[in-house]
C-alpha cells in the first residue's frame, strides 16, 4: 500500500467521523421538530453545503471531494442512523452528478459539476411517472425535436429535491415508436424554466420535511446541448448505471435506519425495568437484540462488497441489488423490533423510534422495489452460474 493511498484512506475515515459528529450535534436536536412539522430544513442544507456533502462523490477536478462509494455509503449510514430524510437531499443530487460525470460531454461537465459540488446547483432524478415506476420503459413523457430545442410534454412524480432544487435529470422518450422501447429513451439536463411546473409537495407517512413533488411539463423547451452525452437513445443505459450508486445509497440509508433503531432499542432495554429487572435480561428481548445487531452488520458487509466493486469500475448490479435488499429489509425489521421493545411508548412522538418505523418502509420501495430486486438477483445468479 502506498503512502498516498494510506493518507487518502485516513482522510476519508476522518471525514466519516466528522459527518458523524455533525449529525449528532446538529441533526439529532432538530430532527423531530422538522419531521413533525413537515418543514424543509433550509438551515441543515446550508450546513451540508459547508461540509461538502453535495460534492461528496464528484471528482476533485470539478471541486468535489472525490470520495469512494464505500466512504460515501458509510457517511449515509451515519446520517440515516440519526435522521434518514436529509440523506435524500444529497443522494438524488449526487446520482444526477454521477450520471453527468460518467456520461456527459466535456461542456456539460464543466457547466454543471463545479456548481453541483458546491451545492449552488442542487439536482434531482426525474424518472418515475404516475404509470411507470419499476418499469421505466413504460414512461410517457415525450421530448420532440424542434430545431435547436427539445419540446417536452409529460409528468413525473415522487421527485425528491424538485421544489427547492434547480433542475432534474429528466428521462424522456425521444423516439416513442422505437423497438425495443429502451432504444427510444434519452436523458435531458433540465433546468427550471417556463413549462417546468412543480405541482406541489406530496404528503407522506414518513420521509417528511423533504421536498418530494409531482412535476408536469407543458411545451417545456430544453436546448439540444442539454441531451446527456449528446446522443439520443442512450437514456435507459445511462439510467441503469446511476441506479447502481442509487441502490448502494438506499441500502446504506436502510442500514442506517437499522443501526439507529438498534442503538435506541439497546439503550432503552437497559433503562427499562419489567418484572424486577432490566428488560434486556428477558430472553425474548435478548433474541431481538441479537438478531438486530446481526442484520445491521450483515447489511454493512454487503454494502461494502457492492461499493468496492463500483469503485473499481466493475459490474455490480447483482451486488448493489443484494446490498439494497439487505439494507432496506434490515431497516424495516429493526425498526419494527425496536417498536416492540419500546412497547406502548413506541407510539408516542416523544420517542424518536416511531420516526424510524415510518421512514423505514420507503427504503423497501424506492430505487426499485424489493420484489423487483429479488427478480434481478435471481436472474443474475442464473446468468453467472449457468449449467
Amino acid at each position: 500500500m502506498t503512502t498516498e493511498t494510506t493518507r487518502s484512506a485516513a482522510d476519508e475515515h476522518e471525514f466519516v467521523d466528522a459527518v458523524e459528529a455533525w449529525a449528532e450535534k446538529e441533526l439529532r436536536p432538530v430532527a423531530r421538530k422538522y419531521d413533525l412539522a413537515d418543514e424543509y430544513p433550509h438551515e441543515i442544507v446550508e450546513q451540508m453545503k459547508e461540509l461538502g456533502l453535495f460534492g461528496a462523490t464528484i471528482g476533485e477536478a470539478y471541486g468535489g471531494l472525490g470520495l469512494s462509494a464505500w466512504t460515501y455509503a458509510q457517511i449515509v449510514i451515519k446520517v440515516a442512523s440519526v435522521w434518514m430524510a436529509p440523506s435524500g437531499i444529497f443522494n438524488s443530487h449526487l446520482i444526477m452528478a454521477a450520471a453527468i460525470e460518467r456520461n456527459g460531454t466535456d461542456a456539460q461537465k464543466a457547466a454543471y459539476l463545479p456548481r453541483m459540488a458546491s451545492g449552488e446547483y442542487r439536482g434531482s432524478i426525474g424518472l418515475t411517472e404516475p404509470n411507470a415506476g419499476s418499469d421505466l420503459q413504460a414512461i410517457r413523457t415525450v421530448a420532440r425535436r424542434d430545431g435547436e430545442h427539445y419540446v417536452v410534454n409529460g409528468s413525473k412524480t415522487w421527485i425528491t429535491n424538485s421544489m427547492h432544487g434547480h433542475g432534474t435529470l429528466l428521462l424522456v422518450k425521444t423516439d416513442p415508436q422505437a423497438e425495443p422501447r429502451h432504444k427510444g429513451m434519452s436523458l435531458l439536463i433540465a433546468d427550471k424554466g417556463p413549462g417546468f411546473n412543480v405541482v406541489g409537495k406530496l404528503k407522506k407517512m414518513g420521509y417528511r420535511a423533504i421536498d418530494t413533488c409531482e412535476l408536469t411539463f407543458e411545451d417545456y423547451r430544453v436546448p439540444v446541448g442539454q441531451l446527456l452525452g449528446g446522443v439520443e437513445g442512450k437514456g435507459f443505459v445511462q439510467t441503469a448505471g446511476g441506479l447502481e450508486l442509487g441502490r448502494i445509497n438506499v441500502g446504506a440509508r436502510g442500514a442506517g435506519i437499522a443501526e439507529g433503531a438498534f442503538k435506541h432499542a439497546l439503550r432503552y432495554a437497559q433503562e427499562r425495568d419489567a418484572f424486577g429487572k432490566p428488560i434486556w435480561q428477558h430472553q425474548a428481548i435478548q433474541l431481538k437484540l441479537a438478531d438486530m445487531a446481526t442484520q445491521v452488520e450483515g447489511a454493512k458487509l454487503l454494502l461494502q462488497q457492492a461499493a468496492t466493486k463500483y469503485d473499481r469500475g466493475e459490474r455490480c448490479d447483482l451486488e448493489a441489488a443484494m446490498a439494497k435488499l439487505a439494507g432496506s429489509e434490515a431497516g424495516a425489521e429493526c425498526a419494527q423490533q425496536a417498536m416492540r421493545i419500546f412497547g406502548g411508548y413506541s407510539y408516542s412522538v416523544e420517542y424518536e423510534i416511531e420516526r424510524y418505523y415510518r421512514d423505514a418502509m420507503l427504503m423497501c420501495i424506492g430505487e426499485g422495489t424489493n420484489e423487483i430486486l429479488r427478480q434481478v438477483i435471481a436472474k443474475q445468479l442464473v446468468d453467472r452460474h449457468r449449467i
